[in-house]
């Protein structure tokens, strides 16, 4: 039986040149490129001579099945994620999935070699273009709660927040989310200041990319949507005027003996 190659990848924020090499030279070599119709969008015109195989939002789990599916008749297959494929990506659902279809068709999908290969999250990308947010200890939280109760994701947030976290919200907002920012904000203004510096960072590496720093307060009445990454700052996060405008940074705790 031939073996079948999945690569689970990254592919960034969508900007080819944000792209790895690594995972530039998989799609380049494939027979098959599966993924979330918007993803397949962003590389189609780079690898148009591919065969392509796309499913709509929510349908991730049917997403999986049809690339381990195609895997299995042998083919080389490249499943791609926006960002990195295991920071909220569907390399763990593949693995998931792969394991219990190893279990009921057996050597069938036994053959299928699985890797994964990294790519830049959004929490990096909009790091730097806001500034040097991260600089220091950090945490991820997503206010999806399709996965997450609503109240497992309040706890998170205020716990990071107790413990001077500098915080990364991914999927801040949607249409049928509307208010949960403005959620996660009210939790957050418990513990932080309302004069907290904070950032966001829209379409990373697309069409329509923006960026932009504010207070907590300001962040709390913000319209933003799920293609938006939110930064909330620390007690040593500061804005640092520079010639290219205003950075959002945190201190990381150097001492400067001599001016430069």
């Amino acid at each position: 039986m031939t073996q079948g190659n999945l690569i689970v990848a990254g592919i960034g924020p969508g900007k080819f040149e944000q792209m790895t090499v690594e995972c530039a030279e998989a799609l380049k070599n494939c027979d098959c490129i599966v993924g979330y119709e918007v993803y397949i969008e962003l590389v189609k015109s780079h690898f148009g001579e591919k065969e392509f195989i796309t499913t709509p939002m929510r349908k991730e789990e049917e997403r999986c099945r049809l690339a381990l599916e195609e895997a299995a008749k042998g083919k080389r297959v490249v499943f791609i994620c926006s960002g990195d494929a295991g920071v909220y990506g569907m390399s763990g659902l593949i693995y998931e999935i792969f394991a219990k279809a190893c279990e009921e068709r057996g050597e069938e999908f036994k053959n299928i070699k699985i890797s994964v290969l990294p790519g830049i999250t959004a929490a990096l990308s909009g790091s730097a273009l806001l500034g040097a947010p991260l600089i220091h200890d950090f945490a991820v939280i997503s206010l999806s709660d399709l996965m997450t109760p609503w109240e497992k994701i309040e706890k998170r947030l205020d716990s990071a927040a107790r413990a001077d976290f500098c915080i990364v919200i991914y999927n801040p907002m949607s249409h049928k989310r509307k208010d949960y920012l403005f959620k996660a904000c009210a939790v957050l203004l418990k513990t932080l200041g309302e004069n907290t510096p904070c950032g966001y960072a829209r379409n990373i590496g697309r069409e329509g990319e923006k960026c932009e720093i504010l207070t907590l307060k300001e962040l709390a009445t913000a319209e933003l949507d799920m293609f938006t990454t939110v930064f909330v700052g620390n007690s040593e996060t500061k804005v640092i005027e520079t010639p290219q405008g205003k950075k959002l940074v945190t201190l990381r705790g150097y001492a400067f003996e001599k001016s430069v």
